[in-house]
């Protein structure tokens, strides 16, 4: 017998709109050629990151992520590429000009807090909140090392120019300086008695300026051997260095780098140092705090800094004449200071706190954009002269979201708008651009309807005010102060005439729509007004109120955890619900009018039958509040939002879950199901809006299940416990990579495809024995059909192909897990692939990671000791090959650079930028 199952119509994330820029991860300038001579900023909005037009004040591009939310971005030198971590602990590195994701490293299990690239942008390092910094090679696409040192999370990595050097501060209090070439930290600054937020290195690298949770910024004299510093002597400023035994760090005498606490600089502000940067010319730094000022300090020049020394020692000087202390023979020594050395030279206050800043010089004069913590950014011009200092804002980046939580939404009766409000504005969206159309001041929203005819918005706010809006012209044409209390509900009656609305002063009134005379706002024709008919008192504060479709019922629900239910005609009570433990936040009637669900703080959504008030069915939904729930019209299919940050779709008939929908990355307070059914919209603490849209796919919930558990399976294999490395033991430096699903996936396939060769080896073999024993050619066998589809190779060419299709950066976390017994089968094609010339970059990296990871194993073996030697020659010829053939090219190139510098001939991405000046020159100007 056949058993028919329920499909379901999925629905997919359509959209995400309301944010502009999230305030978990920091801002930057798109410096270079992504930049198109337009000032662009890169800001992360939750798992995706937005790349801003500051002149037009439009977005320009957006890097999709995925469900992670982005915590971290980093520009490349070149400004090609955005390195992007996540919350995850992952990092990708994305590729501008076509907005790509090139390469992904997976190495922390935490979330990344640091990001930065060296001078030539080949190297990118991390820092996470899992204590560990990773340093990652661009070009080969993996890791290199992973640094164990601090015990706290890494708030800054910078390395260092002049030498082959890595600074890392931590919340640990300590600043760490590492040797990259033998991966120890040589140089620890325990000064700090705070969590050490932020540091810059200033005057080519003899300058540390260190920002902890205090109102102070301390500066610190690096000096460096000069065969330690690449480029030679390392320039060192006159200021006098401190003997107290307490500046000197922890770290040897004759240590290649040492560091001096010089002295501190007091901030304007008394908050702790969220952020500290140096602009690219070298010349100021920028500082703020957990608040709204931001800082600017200068660098003085030598001659600016004797100046103000000799100024300081002539009025030491008359201080002392006047004093008596001394004839006019007086001499006054005067110590340089860290306060001579930098000063502040501006601040400004925004209209918000600040999360983070980047800036940068642009014809004459610094531009400066600031995150702030409400969902907006704001763009300076700060110009410098000798006199004075100014500061304006250029641009604000507002309209495209709300300054605070997203408490109310709701979808126009032909589903073409969206309105949203907060506690301050409120906003209409174009459904299908999701454009913002309209801003309008208001109160604190908490309920919101569109009228009937769609030109009018209704809004109820918790002050207890009616406020009605104008959405074509986005005004506020009336406010009515209709309660006592918060009007958390309002409900349109089914004939379209009137609502109810439903407060905290225990209140449920009724409203008529009427038209009214208003000079304000035209002489000739009347506007939209409500007018108050009647009011139903309750014992309790109501917090939702719903009428039946069939206009029959009113369902109020209390404060109380009971829901009652009154005749719409005469308000005489019908039913009273009751078996929520908490109070019940939100309720929505079926189409047919005979379902009523309700959602409470309990966690638990209960379906009741209208007829009799019997509960049908009892759900734990969700992990925390339930705030909205609504059916979709014309069935039985609800949806369910919850502070547990997901909604769920769900079958009233049969009490079962159909769908989770997991997107937003904080609470969601509200939500909207379109008149049609096609369309959900939620908003969420963390600013945004997300929609979702209905599809044609069928959805079965059975394997929708099946799928939730293996993903749930995958899951817990990737966070089991890291392979033991046999001879390794615990240090502050260990592999970069993780273990991962996508690693695992790769040894599986390394494992098939060495399984795979071996027979078809071994077939291969049976075949010539048997040719040679019966002295005739007998028909080769047939090959496996992936050797056929990979392109009829040879079975150790299959392996290869599968060994180059492991990504670089999985590639060491695939082979480190692999049995000895497939290592052993893997040494052998090695040796092949090395023989004939194949791949010998690849092939030598995979044998040094095995070797060093396996070495007392095929030491000890003798089956591998042929293996070995011949390996041995095989490899040294190889890469002697590969070192001469290089170093031919090395030379071709720099040839060819002399003949071109000789000719004056330029590079072509040098003549096409000069032959758009040339173009813009002899443009004719529009008259």
């Amino acid at each position: 017998e056949m058993v028919l199952t329920k499909a379901y119509l999925r629905y997919v994330s359509a959209g995400t709109f309301g944010i502009v820029a999230s305030a978990k991860c920091n801002v930057v300038y798109v410096r270079g050629a992504a930049a198109r001579k337009s000032g662009r900023v890169g800001v992360a909005a939750l798992e995706n990151v937005h790349i801003w037009d500051t002149k037009t004040g439009e977005k320009v591009g957006v890097l999709l992520g995925e469900k992670h939310e982005v915590t971290c971005v980093a520009m490349s030198p070149d400004g090609r590429h955005m390195a992007v971590g996540y919350n995850d602990g992952s990092v990708k590195i994305w590729e501008l000009e076509t907005q790509t994701n090139s390469v992904t490293f997976s190495g922390h299990r935490k979330a990344v807090s640091a990001l930065q690239y060296d001078e030539n942008g080949t190297r990118l390092v991390s820092g996470s909140k899992d204590t560990d910094v990773i340093v990652w090679d661009i070009v080969n696409e993996a890791g290199l090392y992973r640094l164990k040192g601090h015990k706290g999370m890494i708030t800054q990595c910078q390395f260092m120019r002049k030498c082959d050097c890595l600074v890392t501060s931590s919340k640990d209090t300590f600043v760490k300086f590492w040797h990259l070439d033998t991966q120890h930290c040589f140089l620890t600054l325990v000064e700090h008695r705070n969590e050490v937020c932020d540091f810059v290195l200033m005057l080519d690298e003899s300058r540390l300026i260190t920002g902890a949770t205090d109102s102070e910024l301390r500066i610190w004299n690096i000096t460096m051997d000069d065969q330690f510093a690449d480029s030679g002597e390392v320039r060192q400023s006159g200021l006098a260095a401190l003997t107290d035994s307490d500046s000197q760090a922890e770290s040897p005498e004759n240590g290649p780098v040492r560091c001096q606490f010089l002295g501190s600089l007091r901030r304007q502000s008394r908050e702790r140092v969220v952020s500290v940067r140096m602009d690219p010319s070298g010349q100021y730094i920028g500082c703020h705090g957990a608040d709204t000022l931001f800082e600017l300090y200068s660098l003085r020049s030598e001659a600016e800094i004797r100046r103000k020394l000799k100024k300081k020692a002539r009025k030491a000087r008359r201080k002392r004449e006047v004093c008596g202390d001394g004839g006019d023979d007086v001499s006054v020594e005067v110590t340089r200071e860290v306060s001579d050395e930098f000063h502040r030279i501006h601040s400004l206050t925004t209209h918000s706190k600040i999360r983070s800043f980047d800036f940068v010089e642009r014809r004459g004069h610094l531009e400066l954009v600031i995150l702030l913590h409400d969902n907006s950014v704001e763009l300076y011009r700060v110009t410098v002269t000798e006199k004075a200092v100014e500061s304006d804002r250029k641009a604000w980046l507002v309209q495209a979201g709300h300054r605070t939580d997203v408490r109310t939404v709701c979808f126009s009766a032909d589903d073409s708008c969206i309105l949203s409000a907060s506690n301050s504005s409120v906003k209409v969206w174009n459904r299908s651009s999701l454009q913002c159309v309209h801003t309008v001041d208001s109160g604190y929203a908490v309920s919101s309807m569109f009228v009937p005819g769609d030109r009018h918005a209704l809004v109820g706010t918790k002050a207890g005010e009616l406020q009605l809006f104008d959405v074509s012209s986005g005004t506020l044409l009336e406010t009515i102060s209709a309660h006592g209390g918060a009007v958390w509900s309002m409900c349109l009656t089914p004939d379209r005439r009137g609502f109810v609305t439903g407060s905290a002063d225990h209140e449920v009134r009724f409203w008529e729509f009427e038209l009214v005379q208003d000079d304000d706002y035209s002489l000739t024709s009347k506007r939209l007004s409500m007018a108050h008919i009647k009011t139903l008192e309750m014992t309790d504060d109501v917090l939702c109120v719903k009428y039946s479709p069939d206009n029959r019922l009113l369902a109020v629900a209390l404060l109380d955890n009971t829901v009652k239910v009154f005749f719409t005609d005469t308000l005489k009570y019908f039913l009273s619900l009751y078996g929520h433990k908490l109070p019940v936040l939100t309720m929505d009637i079926s189409s047919d009018s005979t379902l009523l669900v309700t959602g409470s703080s309990d966690k638990n959504i209960k379906l009741w039958g209208l007829e009799f008030g019997d509960c049908h069915k009892s759900l734990f939904a969700h992990n925390d509040s339930i705030m909205a729930v609504q059916f979709v019209p014309k069935t039985h299919l609800f949806f369910s939002a919850s502070k547990d940050h997901t909604v769920k779709c769900w079958d009233g008939d049969k009490f079962e879950l159909v769908q989770t929908f997991e997107g937003h990355h904080a609470e969601i307070w509200c939500m909207a199901v379109s008149h049609d059914g096609n369309t959900v919209v939620t908003g969420s603490h963390d600013r945004s809006m997300r929609l979702w849209e209905r599809t044609q796919e069928p959805l079965f919930v059975e394997e929708e299940r099946e799928m939730e558990r293996e993903l749930e399976y995958e899951h817990s294999l990737a966070q089991g416990p890291e392979p033991v490395i046999p001879g390794e033991v615990e240090s502050e430096v260990a592999m970069a990579g993780k273990k991962s699903m996508e690693t695992m996936k790769a040894t599986e396939r390394i494992m098939e495809a060495i399984e795979l060769a071996k027979q078809e080896t071994f077939k291969q073999k049976e075949h010539e024995d048997l040719c040679q024993a019966t002295g005739r050619q007998i028909p080769s066998p047939v090959k496996h059909p992936l050797l056929l589809a990979t392109g009829n190779v040879t079975p150790s060419r299959y392996v290869l192909e599968v060994v180059k299709k492991v990504k670089s950066s999985e590639l060491d976390e695939a082979l480190l897990v692999l049995p000895f017994s497939f290592v052993m089968d893997l040494l052998r094609l090695l040796n092949e692939w090395i023989m004939g010339g194949w791949e010998i970059e690849l092939s030598c990296r995979c044998l040094f990671f095995l070797l060093r990871i396996h070495h007392n194993q095929i030491v000890s073996s003798r089956n591998l000791l042929s293996v070995m030697d011949s390996l041995r020659q095989n490899t040294r010829k190889r890469v002697k090959d590969i070192r001469d053939m290089t170093g031919f090219n090395m030379a071709g190139l720099r040839f060819l650079q002399r003949k071109m510098a000789e000719k004056n001939i330029k590079i072509f991405e040098d003549a096409t930028d000069i032959l758009e000046q040339i173009r813009k020159k002899h443009k004719p100007r529009n008259r």
